[in-house]
């Protein structure tokens, strides 16, 4: 039951996400849409009681309630940067808005996109994290919670690569392709000519 509810969560996402844009920028009542947007969080709290309660009747804890809390933790973290990228490409398309911000390719800027990312990457992994932990209490002792514990090593693995992309774009930063011709012909003057 688990994972057909959250499969049902992430349709009713994209669902809710459809009409909340198509009421926003067809219909033209931005208000509207935008209520509708605000009931996205209403899905995960669903989620999380209905993991709860099956907890509660004493469900033995398993990979589907580690996913639903990996769920939960990842629509906080992600869900409101999708939202505001999807919004970005349909006003575009449909509402004369500004095209869309593409993401700096080179240097600090890049560096900078990137710990913003590793931020929302880390804050849904901490969100599913502090879920996993609080489905560990909750079980107690006497429960098997190693698929839990699983859970919070694949998290804690999520964070570290996040981690390990923002700092190689800071201590490496990407070079634009100027920039590498004009290393390249001050390499060539300080060296002097060959031979």
């Amino acid at each position: 039951m688990i994972v057909t509810l959250i499969v049902l969560c992430e349709i009713a996402f994209w669902v809710l996400l459809a009409a909340g844009l198509t009421l926003r920028y067809v219909a033209r009542k931005p208000r509207l849409g935008g209520a509708l947007l605000l009931c996205e969080p209403l899905l995960e709290v669903v989620l999380l009681v209905v993991t709860a309660v099956d907890l509660k009747n004493g469900a033995a804890p398993d990979w589907k309630h580690g996913l639903a809390a990996v769920y939960i933790g990842f629509t906080v973290g992600l869900g409101h940067s999708t939202i505001r990228w999807v919004d970005a490409r349909v006003a575009h398309r449909f509402a004369g808005g500004p095209p869309p911000v593409k993401p700096p390719k080179y240097g600090m800027a890049r560096a900078v996109h990137e710990w913003r990312v590793a931020g929302r990457w880390t804050l849904a992994a901490v969100t599913a994290l502090a879920l996993l932990q609080g489905a560990v209490w909750y079980v107690g002792g006497d429960g098997d919670v190693a698929s839990l514990r699983s859970w919070q090593q694949t998290m804690l693995f999520v964070i570290g690569i996040n981690l390990v992309i923002a700092v190689s774009y800071t201590v490496f930063p990407k070079r634009g392709p100027g920039r590498e011709r004009d290393r390249e012909q001050d390499t060539k003057r300080v060296s002097g000519p060959p031979g």
